[in-house]
């Protein structure tokens, strides 16, 4: 499982023109599902996201989690983050999991995150959307969890 995840002032996400989901500061939360993914890489991957610290404290040092700074997690699925992109000039998506275990991963994932953290926002599993954020920083960081 792979997440990349942003510090933002501020971002959204679309379907169709419609707005499905935003917040104001925190993380914008991109989530890639791979085949060998279970429950328990899951709740690894929340206790990351929610424990990073990528906010500043109360002397301006990137010392500070989500929960601490009171930030909302806008969570989006991306399955080309799991791409495998080693050769060649196109990427290959056979290291991404099949969408019905992506799905019920991701769902489980944004339950699990629901229940330790609000504000939380979520996109469309396997919708086009276009996202807009405000990158805080920047700041982005890559998780891997295996």
């Amino acid at each position: 499982m792979r997440a990349l995840i942003q510090r933002v002032s501020s971002a959204s996400v679309q379907v169709a023109g419609e707005t499905v989901g935003a917040i104001d500061h925190g993380l914008l939360l991109f989530l890639g599902v791979e085949p060998g993914d279970s429950p328990v890489i899951v709740e690894r991957m929340l206790d990351k996201v929610l424990g990073y610290r990528v906010f500043a404290d109360a002397e301006g040092r990137m010392n500070a989690n989500v929960v601490q700074a009171g930030g909302g997690v806008l969570a989006v699925s991306q399955f080309t983050l799991a791409a495998d992109t080693r050769k060649g000039l196109r990427p290959g998506f056979s290291t991404a999991a099949p969408p019905a275990q992506a799905e019920a991963l991701y769902d489980t994932f944004v339950a699990q995150l629901k229940r330790r953290h609000s504000p939380v926002a979520t996109g469309v599993f396997g919708a086009d959307m276009q996202i807009a954020l405000v990158n805080d920083g920047p700041v982005t960081f890559l998780l891997d969890i295996h």
